[in-house]
């Protein structure tokens, strides 16, 4: 397979690279969520599943699930680019939730179905930590050069 990503990235160059202050000052801190394994056409990232996620009957909420497939999709897009010259954001997703999940961690991997030079089509799936689909997502992501 071959590699999509701009550099040799690793989770640990990836993590540094958002800085030590993710916790305090972004969504990905508020909510727990981890990037755990890059491969070659592939992100993953996990979250908890506790009171931070649920919804009001005790379920992961979809707006979470949600949180957590922009979350890995959008960096697998930035991952892609020249960061020297452009970024990603996420511009569209949908998610079909499958089966609810009240405990535990959520997964959710990241492949690419499309790489194109303004856009990138995400498909993520999230999993149980016990290996249950939970939802199917699709992102699709912008492709944006830094103001000058």
């Amino acid at each position: 397979m071959k590699k999509i990503w701009f550099n040799d990235y690793t989770v640990e160059t990836i993590t540094d690279t958002m800085g030590t202050d993710v916790a305090d000052k972004h969504i990905l801190g508020a909510l727990g969520i981890e990037l755990t394994e890059i491969g070659d056409d592939y992100l993953k990232g996990t979250m908890p599943v506790d009171g931070r996620t649920h919804q009001i009957h005790g379920i992961l909420h979809g707006g979470a699930t949600c949180v957590l497939a922009e979350t890995i999709g959008s960096i697998a897009s930035i991952l892609c680019v020249d960061p020297s010259k452009y970024y990603a954001v996420g511009s569209m997703i949908t998610a079909n939730h499958l089966r609810s999940v009240s405990e535990g961690h959520v997964i959710a991997t990241a492949r690419a179905v499309h790489i194109g030079r303004t856009k990138h089509v995400w498909d993520i799936l999230v999993h149980s930590d016990q290996g249950k689909l939970i939802a199917k997502c699709e992102l699709t992501c912008a492709v944006v050069p830094h103001k000058k």
